[in-house]
């Protein structure tokens, strides 16, 4: 959620004219996230987030935006996608598509406790159980065949150490046949910054611009690399243990799953450090991005890789 294309006072007024949401009181940009712009926008009926898509294939559009309407209509909280006059959820704004959704309370917690991984643990499996009823699809962009061609891409970039265990691992995640476990829509980044909770201790899920068809175990794996890690790059058992029992009591893994998920940590954390790469190694021009730390990111495959087989 960064500000690659600035939106004015004006811009902002001109697009509320399509809605009824009424006047504009206020409008600030948000400098977390890497894909998007995005702008705090107060009105006088509530408060919104609106979205300018960068980099997002325009065809892929209805699939994120449809999703976040049908999880909103099925128990979870997320932003809810605002309907124009017109009924259509998409709008266009200084030559970008563009969305207006529902500002989440709260904010997020940098430092989760086992009992937030529990509950998110849950929310993940709620949102993996509502995407059943979700009737469109879309390939992952960044599955296997980006990690490949991705890691080929940026290895003069790269160290010898790095181009090596990136190679090594992007080796050993084509021995394992992933099409055995259960697939469905993932939500493909939920890290702790894309969960806001709430004064009542309620989490709620934004950004959902990573959304797509892929193993659902590999999306559990994404956010317990997140959630679960302690600040030496070591995952922390307690919080684990935390997240998947709440993710159990929506979904319960089947056997194959719980087999493969030391692959899937690995595979979670591979994928990470190559997005964090790029986005050090290829920025973007963004007035507010904050950068991600990438050396975390390896440290944390490599402590994956060392524990697999203790599991």
């Amino acid at each position: 959620m960064s500000v690659f294309t600035p939106v004015s006072h004006s811009d902002a007024r001109s697009l509320l004219e399509h809605y009824t949401l009424g006047e504009l009181e206020s409008l600030e940009g948000i400098a977390q996230g890497m894909e998007n712009t995005n702008y705090f926008l107060t009105t006088t009926t509530g408060e919104y987030v609106l979205t300018l898509f960068e980099h997002i294939p325009a065809a892929d559009l209805p699939f994120y935006v449809g999703l976040m309407d049908h999880l909103a209509h099925h128990e979870v909280t997320c932003p809810a996608p605002m309907r124009r006059d017109d009924g259509e959820m998409l709008s266009h704004l200084n030559g970008k598509a563009a969305v207006v959704v529902t500002r989440l309370p709260g904010a997020a917690r940098p430092d989760p406790t086992p009992d937030d991984c529990r509950k998110v643990g849950e929310i993940l499996a709620a949102m993996h159980v509502a995407g059943v009823e979700y009737d469109a699809s879309l390939e992952n962009p960044r599955g296997t065949a980006w990690r490949e061609s991705f890691s080929a891409k940026i290895a003069p970039k790269l160290s010898r150490e790095d181009n090596e265990l990136i190679a090594s691992e992007n080796q050993y995640q084509a021995m394992h046949d992933d099409t055995v476990l259960p697939q469905g829509i993932i939500h493909g980044d939920l890290f702790h910054d894309n969960v806001l909770w709430d004064d009542e201790g309620e989490g709620g899920v934004i950004d959902f611009y990573f959304a797509c068809d892929d193993v659902l175990l590999y999306d559990v794996a994404l956010a317990v690399s997140d959630w679960c890690v302690n600040p030496d790059a070591t995952l922390d058992r307690d919080r684990e243990r935390a997240f998947l029992d709440g993710y159990h009591e929506f979904r319960p893994l089947e056997a194959l799953e719980v087999d493969l998920w030391p692959a899937m940590l690995r595979r979670a954390a591979l994928r990470t450090l190559l997005g964090r790469l790029g986005y050090n190694h290829y920025p973007r021009d963004s007035h507010m991005t904050i950068r991600k730390d990438h050396d975390f990111s390896r440290r944390l495959l490599e402590h994956f890789i060392a524990h697999a087989r203790e599991r």
